[in-house]
């Protein structure tokens, strides 16, 4: 009658490849207007606004210029909708669980937030890394133009921590 049964492993891998499908996919669609939108905010004397941006990115680096940071957005987006869309799961019926079938009914709206933020914390520890990535790419000119060029750069510069500098704002956001 279904195509899994709720909460078997297959039903969280499930909940995952939507993560992965729905985060990773619709996050590197957009891109182009992250890279503005970051050069905007880091040197707004160079680009005054969106339209201003494309324009300068298209002159400076050309049309793929627009596609820089794709692979850290669609990897780091990809782990975050994993862990988001299947940890919201995971602990939806931990807790659920532990409060018992008629309270988790009772308190379901709060189940559900306390399952969200669960699912959040990791999601965001699993983007953390990719993010940073990205964020070097696209607003230091010249620091690296690929993902394989900026990891081991940023690694041998401040070690692991420079992929995890960003994740206390992501919890906050």
């Amino acid at each position: 009658e279904y195509s899994c049964e709720y909460g078997s492993l297959k039903f969280y891998a499930l909940c995952g490849v939507g993560g992965v499908l729905s985060c990773g996919l619709t996050h590197t669609a957009v891109v182009p207007l992250d890279l503005v939108k970051c050069r905007m905010q880091v040197d707004p004397q160079k680009y005054k606004s969106i339209f201003n941006g494309f324009s300068v990115t298209v002159n400076e680096d050309g049309v793929r210029g627009l596609a820089k940071g794709w692979a850290p957005t669609f990897i780091g987006y990809s782990m975050q909708g994993l862990c988001k869309f299947g940890f919201y799961e995971v602990f939806k019926i931990l807790y659920g669980n532990m409060l018992g079938e008629e309270n988790a009914y009772m308190w379901r709206t709060s189940l559900y937030l306390a399952a969200s933020a669960s699912a959040e914390f990791f999601a965001d520890i699993a983007l953390a890394p990719m993010e940073a990535a990205k964020v070097r790419i696209q607003t230091q000119p010249g620091y690296a133009n690929t993902l394989r060029q900026a990891v081991p750069k940023m690694f041998a510069e401040e070690g692991i921590w420079a992929f995890y500098k960003g994740v206390a704002p992501l919890w906050m956001r």
